[in-house]
This record gives structure tokens, sequence and C-alpha cells, in this order.
């Protein structure tokens, strides 16, 4: 975590503190889809990046060729 990230979050609890406890909990939901998705999304990019080279060429051949 880099220091200006520490700060944002030291400054948004300040902020928190004053929401009831439904608030605070829908907040803590929100943050979790919101993780949820950006892990999908990473996931999802790493199998993309699986077959992105297209060749009818063996990779001897391919190999070869370099």
């Amino acid at each position: 975590m880099t220091h200006a990230e520490r700060h944002i979050i030291e400054t948004y609890s300040g902020l928190f503190e004053s929401l009831s406890s439904i608030s605070k909990l829908e907040l803590l939901e929100k943050l979790a889809k919101s993780i949820r998705k950006d892990n999908k999304t990473k996931e999802k990019e790493f199998f993309k990046s699986f077959g992105a080279f297209a060749s009818d060429k063996p990779a001897e051949e391919i190999k070869h060729l370099h």
C-alpha cells in the first residue's frame, strides 16, 4: 500500500465514523462487490492471454523462423 493510498483510507475512515451501522454495511457490500469484480476482470484477462498467437504452422517451424 502506498503512502497516498494509506492517506486516502485514513481520510475516508474519518468520514465513515458518522455513518449509521446500516450505511456502513451497505458501503462494505459495495466494496466487496468491487473487489470481486476486479478479481473476475483480472482472471478473464489472464485466460484471454492464452491462445493470443494464432498460426497454422507447427511450433517447430515457427521456432526455426526466428
